[in-house]
């Protein structure tokens, strides 16, 4: 292995994936055909119809569920805010009470809080220091008014997979619908939504090598939903708007090589590859951020002791991560769900996620090592 000054790696797949080329080919017809309105009922209208239907019936077995019960959205925030917003003024006569955890992404908090000023009561969850949920906290948390319990299913910057299954049979006892944010978990673990007992899930199209702009929400038959979207009746009255033939076959070809897992058994022995040779570089100086097993295969976020990642990566040429601090006026502010794991300031200062995908290789996570060696080292 050698490095190639000025070779390009990109390790921030959490970020965003590339479009897959089979997700591209899908798509290309439908730049140019099949441009009908799918609702329009006449020949022109037909083969985006179709398309629509068959991709609809891809993501739908990706996720073990029927065709009726997903509804195609713009995207994951999307998805969450339909999830939220829909199921509180859906008509009920339960209350206004949502739990959620204080490590989601910033698509669940903003709409809890946007909620909150219309008058819900909102409850966000601790975790301990790897991240996760402790399902006793949410059945103290739960009371006569609950109406939503939405946990994420695996944590955008750290990786730690949440216990939905546990969760789900906390929210089945006391008749509280679940609803679970797999932006992140999506064609990484196992996302089948009768094995996780949810509700509601939420999918990002470019999260899962599909294009932006489009996403997907599982709605259980029997869910209530007021829409965000009012006009004609898409999507089965869930959501207002022409859909795209377009947008939603790439998420149904995304979907389709999603379900494929195999390809994370490499991905986590890269992952672990790289977590090996930075110890073997760095020893106790760098330390992991998030759960040790249960963690998505492709996630590694660690903390360089001593630093600050948003240094490091600045330095870092022509690697593409993310940090978990933020630098205003010469103070180190940490992301929510570092604090809300409890990082101490001077480790979490020091956090870089590493999140590798499909294209990853062996010599591009040597690289990365070598390249961020000279960077600490130079760094002093």
């Amino acid at each position: 292995m050698r490095d190639s000054v000025g070779t390009s790696i990109y390790l921030d797949y959490n970020a965003s994936t590339p479009i897959d080329p089979a997700v591209a080919a899908a798509m290309r017809p439908f730049l140019e055909e099949a441009y009908g309105n799918p609702s329009s009922g006449h020949w022109a209208s037909a083969p985006a119809k179709a398309a629509l239907e068959h991709a609809r019936g891809q993501v739908a077995a990706l996720l073990g569920a029927a065709p009726d019960e997903i509804v195609f959205t713009g995207g994951g925030s999307e998805a969450n805010n339909l999830a939220l917003k829909g199921v509180f003024f859906a008509p009920r006569e339960k209350g206004k009470h949502i739990v959620t955890t204080s490590v989601e992404h910033p698509a669940i908090i903003e709409p809890c809080r946007f909620l909150e000023r219309l008058g819900a009561a909102v409850t966000y969850l601790p975790v301990e220091g790897t991240g996760r949920v402790d399902p006793r906290d949410l059945q103290r948390a739960l009371g006569p008014e609950t109406i939503l319990i939405s946990v994420m299913h695996a944590n955008n910057e750290v990786g730690t997979i949440q216990p939905i299954a546990e969760i789900a049979a906390i929210a089945r006892e006391r008749g509280i619908l679940l609803h679970t944010d797999a932006a992140q978990s999506v064609g990484k673990i196992p996302t089948r939504v009768d094995a996780l007992g949810v509700d509601l899930l939420s999918v990002a199209g470019h999260k899962v090598y599909a294009p932006k702009g489009v996403g997907a929400l599982y709605v259980r038959r029997g869910t209530k939903l007021e829409p965000l979207v009012h006009g004609a009746g898409h999507e089965g009255g869930r959501r207002a708007g022409t859909e795209s033939a377009l947008l939603a076959v790439g998420l149904g070809a995304a979907a389709a090589l999603a379900g494929d897992l195999a390809a994370m058994a490499r991905v986590r022995a890269l992952r672990d590859r790289l977590w090996d040779r930075l110890r073997d570089h760095f020893g106790d100086r760098v330390v992991l951020n998030g759960h040790a097993h249960h963690r998505l295969p492709n996630t590694l976020n660690v903390s360089f002791l001593g630093h600050v990642g948003a240094d490091l990566l600045q330095r870092l040429d022509g690697i593409a991560a993310s940090t978990g601090s933020a630098c205003h006026s010469g103070r180190i502010e940490l992301s929510p769900v570092l604090k809300a794991m409890g990082v101490p300031p001077e480790v979490g200062a020091g956090a870089i996620r590493f999140s590798l995908g499909r294209r990853t290789t062996a010599d591009e996570i040597d690289i990365a090592v070598e390249r961020l060696a000279g960077v600490v080292a130079s760094a002093g």
